[in-house]
């Protein structure tokens, strides 16, 4: 009897760790143990659709992750839907994804109308929003919108940067602007408006703004341009910065440039424009240059280039958005590292906002990823860059991207 009073006593340990083991596994939509489902939209089609590349990138490396294992054992699976760019298709896909596909987590969407058009449906729905191609003021609000995360240092941010360097640099500045009608735009010319303060109203002489679906932004450039401004604030998405670019060049105009960092690429802008029409253009930078000499030893680097080969082999070495995607899907990996076994969507947010010194792979040294629950802006600092007809150069010190510093 007592060697089966043990047995039986056995039996029931081994039963109650079990139930303490499947306990300690908490699961919402999208997570089970053996895999975790994203979701995501993108512009395959529409105005946009040369930042595709990002999402592609994104997807590359969770299929490198995947071979080595997953996370903590579970495979991603990244559910990527065309949304053209329209924020009534992305509303349609991004009810898609949580009600029919049951996503754990929106990660890495792009666009500032398309992710405004969800944000109060995913806060509603406690649902992620992390991690966005977007630096829009209004992702870093905690305190109304805690489920919604961006990646890059805020547009406010990065315009605040471009007026300080300009107040500094340019004798007697009159600046010209080019901006997309949306919060994108908005937020850049709030930004730059800011730092400047009470000399905005005679420094900034004309601003003329453009629609997505506008087929070119000739005429803007021509209005632009007669003002004869010798700064030329210059915020557009690729396909309009080529033809801002290239139509300021053809005009003879020859302001100091400033592109903002989501359209400098020498591969998609720089080059289309025309190398003499871009030399000399300003931007600013949070990740390391693929086209960047200095870089070609660089541990990091040369890693970046293998995956590229290894799993992404149609992206271009040359495109920064490359590193970009790269970057954001380190950041959702590290997340879902620091979420164990608990794959709540809550505890998702809470380790979003628990992000301490992290470093991926390909920022510039100095930036890192640090988040609280009351600051959702994952990165502070920027560098300055300049096109010079091959490659952008890097130039002066770490610049704070936090507004007001």
């Amino acid at each position: 009897m007592a060697g089966i009073r043990r047995a039986a006593t056995a039996f029931l340990s081994v039963l109650l760790l079990a139930g303490q083991a499947a306990a300690q596994k908490k699961y919402d939509p999208g997570a089970s143990d053996s895999e975790i489902k994203l979701g995501q939209t993108m512009p395959y089609s529409g105005p946009l659709s040369g930042f595709i590349t990002l999402a592609k990138a994104e997807i590359a490396y969770f299929q490198m992750i995947n071979d080595q294992g997953g996370v903590n054992r579970r495979k991603i699976t990244m559910i990527s839907l065309d949304d053209g760019f329209s924020p009534p298709k992305t509303v349609e896909q991004t009810r898609k994804l949580i009600e029919d596909d049951q996503v754990l987590a929106i990660s890495g969407s792009l666009g500032t109308s398309t992710n405004a058009a969800i944000q109060k449906y995913l806060n509603q729905k406690k649902v992620p929003q992390l991690f966005l191609a977007t630096g829009a003021a209004r992702w870093n609000d905690p305190k109304n919108f805690p489920y919604t995360m961006t990646l890059t240092p805020i547009y406010t941010a990065e315009a605040s940067i471009y007026a300080a360097y300009v107040m500094k640099e340019v004798q007697e500045p009159r600046v010209a602007v080019l901006y997309q009608n949306d919060d994108f735009g908005k937020d850049f010319i709030k930004g730059f408006r800011d730092r400047l303060g009470e000399t905005a109203k005679s420094v900034m002489v004309r601003e003329v703004s453009y629609e997505v679906t506008d087929a070119t932004v000739d005429s803007q450039i021509i209005d632009l341009a007669s003002t004869k401004a010798n700064v030329f604030l210059n915020i557009s998405t690729p396909k309009f910065a080529v033809q801002a670019i290239r139509k300021a060049h053809d005009l003879g105009w020859k302001p100091l440039q400033f592109v903002d960092n989501p359209a400098a690429s020498i591969g998609i802008v720089m080059r289309p424009a025309g190398v003499e029409a871009a030399k000399g253009i300003v931007s600013a930078a949070f990740v390391k240059d693929p086209t960047d000499p200095q870089y070609q030893d660089d541990p990091e680097f040369q890693a970046w280039v293998a995956w590229m080969k290894k799993y992404y082999p149609a992206g271009s070495l040359e495109d920064p958005q490359n590193v970009v995607g790269y970057v954001q899907a380190q950041a959702m990996v590290q997340v879902l590292k620091q979420c164990g076994d608990d794959l709540t969507r809550e505890n998702v947010m809470r380790q979003a906002a628990n992000l301490k010194d992290f470093h991926p792979a390909m920022l510039l040294k100095g930036i890192n990823m640090n988040t609280s629950p009351t600051d959702y802006q994952p990165m502070e600092e920027m560098l300055l860059q300049r096109f010079n007809g091959e490659r952008f150069e890097v130039f002066g010190e770490l610049l704070s991207a936090r507004v007001g510093k």
